[in-house]
C-alpha cells in the first residue's frame, strides 16, 4: 500500500484499494486450503488489483485472468470501444484435491468437417516431428474452455442492481471450481446473482452486503425462484421495534428497503423517475383466465398524516392496483384507520376476501403479521441451509 500511495498519490484508486486490501487479507484467512477465488473489476483498476492479489495470496497462486467480453453501445471517442472486464483467478493450491471441473467449447466449423465429433489424438515421432492426427470412437466433449469468455452483460434496463452480473456468467464459475454441496462466499453480493445460482446448482451460500436495499431484493429473488424450496437465515437485520427506530434515525431509505422485504416486496426502479408515492411493488394472479394484479405499498417512517392514506388512495386509482399497503413506524389513528376501511374488501375467484387497503405497523410485522393478498399455499421458514457434506470449499466470487 505504501507503494501504491507513492506512485499513485491520495486519490479514488488508492481510497479502492485500501478498502480492498484488508477485506482481501481476511477473504485469505478464510479461504479453504483446496478453495478458490474469483475478483471480478473494470481494467481500470484490474492491474493494481492483480499487484495487491499478489501481495495477499502469493504470485503462485495465481491462476487466470479471465477475459470477461461482451458488446454494448458504442462510446469510444477516439480510442478501441471497451467491451471487457477482467476476473482474476486465484487458488492456494494446484493439487488434484482442489475442484476443478473443465467446461468445453463447440469446435470450429473447419475441424467439424474434417473430425465430426470424434475425439482427435495426435502425437510426435522420435525426432520430434508431429503425427497425423488420429480419431478415436470415442465422442469429443469439444475444446477446453480457454480464459476469454463471450457473455452478454445484463442491459442497464434489466440490471436490478447497478453491478448485475449475468446467470451464465457465475454459474460457469460455480460449476468449474465448485461440487454440488461446498459452499460459495459471496461478500459484495449485491442483487443476489451468485447466491441464487449456488442455490439452483444446490450448493450452499453465504451472501453478504452492506445495504437493506441489497438484502430486500435477494429475498425477492430466492423466493420467487424457489418458492418454500429455499431456507435461509437473514443476520443483521433489526429483529426489535428499537432497532426499527435506530435504523429510521439513522437512514431513512435503509428503513424503507428493510420494511419492504418485511413483506417480502420489490423496491419500485429508482432509476426509472421519481417513486410517485410508490416503495415497492408485489404481484399476485388469482384467476387463469385474468391479468396479473399488483399491490402498491409506501413505506412511512416518520410523523404520520391523514393525507398519507388518501395519497395512497390515489395512487391505487392510477396505477390500477387491486391492493394497496401502508407500512408504519408509527400507529396509524382512527381516522387513518376508518378512511383505510373505506375502500372495502377485494374477493378472489376462489372466494378469500382481503382488505383492499391495509395498514401494518413495524411492531405488527416483527410479531408475524402478514400483508393479507391471494396467494398460493406457500409456508416460508427462515432458518439457515444446512451443509450437505462436512467438509465444504469456500469460493470467493465478487
Amino acid at each position: 500500500m505504501q507503494a501504491f500511495r507513492r506512485f499513485l498519490g491520495d486519490n479514488d484508486m488508492l481510497a479502492y484499494l485500501a478498502m480492498m486490501a484488508p477485506r482481501l487479507k481476511e477473504l485469505n484467512r478464510v479461504l479453504k486450503p483446496t478453495g478458490s477465488m474469483y475478483l471480478h473489476c473494470d481494467p481500470t483498476a484490474s492491474h493494481y488489483l492483480k499487484l495487491l492479489m499478489d501481495a495477499v495470496f502469493g504470485k503462485t497462486a495465481f491462476r487466470n485472468e479471465i477475459v470477461w467480453h461482451y458488446r454494448k453501445w458504442p462510446s469510444g471517442h477516439r480510442q478501441f470501444q471497451r467491451n471487457h472486464d477482467i476476473i482474476l483467478f486465484y487458488a492456494k493450491t494446484n493439487s488434484e484435491a482442489r475442484p476443478f471441473h473443465m467446461q468445453y467449447m463447440e469446435r470450429t466449423a473447419s475441424t467439424i468437417k474434417r473430425f465430426g465429433k470424434a475425439k482427435i489424438r495426435s502425437g510426435y515421432d522420435a525426432e520430434g516431428k508431429r503425427l497425423p492426427s488420429q480419431t478415436d470412437e470415442e465422442e469429443s466433449a469439444g475444446v477446453p474452455l480457454d480464459d476469454v469468455w463471450n457473455i452478454g452483460r445484463v442491459p442497464p434496463i434489466k440490471q436490478l442492481f447497478p453491478t448485475q452480473k449475468p446467470e451464465p456468467l457465475l454459474a460457469r464459475i460455480i460449476e468449474c471450481s465448485t461440487n454440488p454441496g461446498e459452499t460459495v462466499l459471496d461478500p459484495f453480493c449485491g442483487c443476489g446473482t451468485t447466491i441464487v445460482e449456488a442455490q439452483r446448482l444446490k450448493r450452499s451460500w453465504v451472501g453478504i452486503d452492506i445495504t437493506h436495499l441489497a438484502i430486500t431484493l435477494i429475498k425477492h429473488r430466492l423466493i420467487a425462484d424457489f418458492g418454500s424450496s429455499v431456507q435461509f437465515k437473514v443476520i443483521g437485520e433489526p429483529v426489535s421495534l428499537p432497532d426499527a427506530q435506530a435504523l429510521a434515525i439513522a437512514d431513512p431509505y435503509q428503513f424503507q428497503w428493510w420494511a419492504l422485504g418485511l413483506v417480502g416486496a420489490r423496491p419500485v426502479d429508482q432509476k426509472k423517475g421519481p417513486d410517485q408515492g410508490i416503495d415497492g411493488k408485489l404481484y399476485f394472479h388469482d384467476d387463469p383466465k385474468g391479468r396479473t394484479k399488483q399491490i402498491v405499498i409506501s413505506v412511512k417512517s416518520g410523523e404520520l398524516f391523514a393525507r398519507d392514506v388518501r395519497d395512497l388512495i390515489g395512487v391505487m386509482s392510477r396505477e390500477e392496483a387491486t391492493i394497496g399497503a401502508l407500512l408504519t413506524l408509527h400507529p396509524p389513528t382512527r381516522a387513518m384507520r376508518r378512511d383505510a376501511a373505506s375502500m372495502g374488501f377485494y374477493q378472489a375467484p376462489w372466494g378469500n376476501k382481503c382488505a383492499r387497503l391495509q395498514i401494518l405497523t413495524v411492531a405488527e410485522l416483527l410479531e408475524g403479521k402478514k400483508l393479507d393478498f391471494p396467494r398460493q399455499n406457500v409456508t416460508f421458514k427462515k432458518t439457515s441451509q444446512p451443509n450437505s457434506r462436512s467438509s465444504t470449499s469456500v469460493n470467493f466470487l465478487f
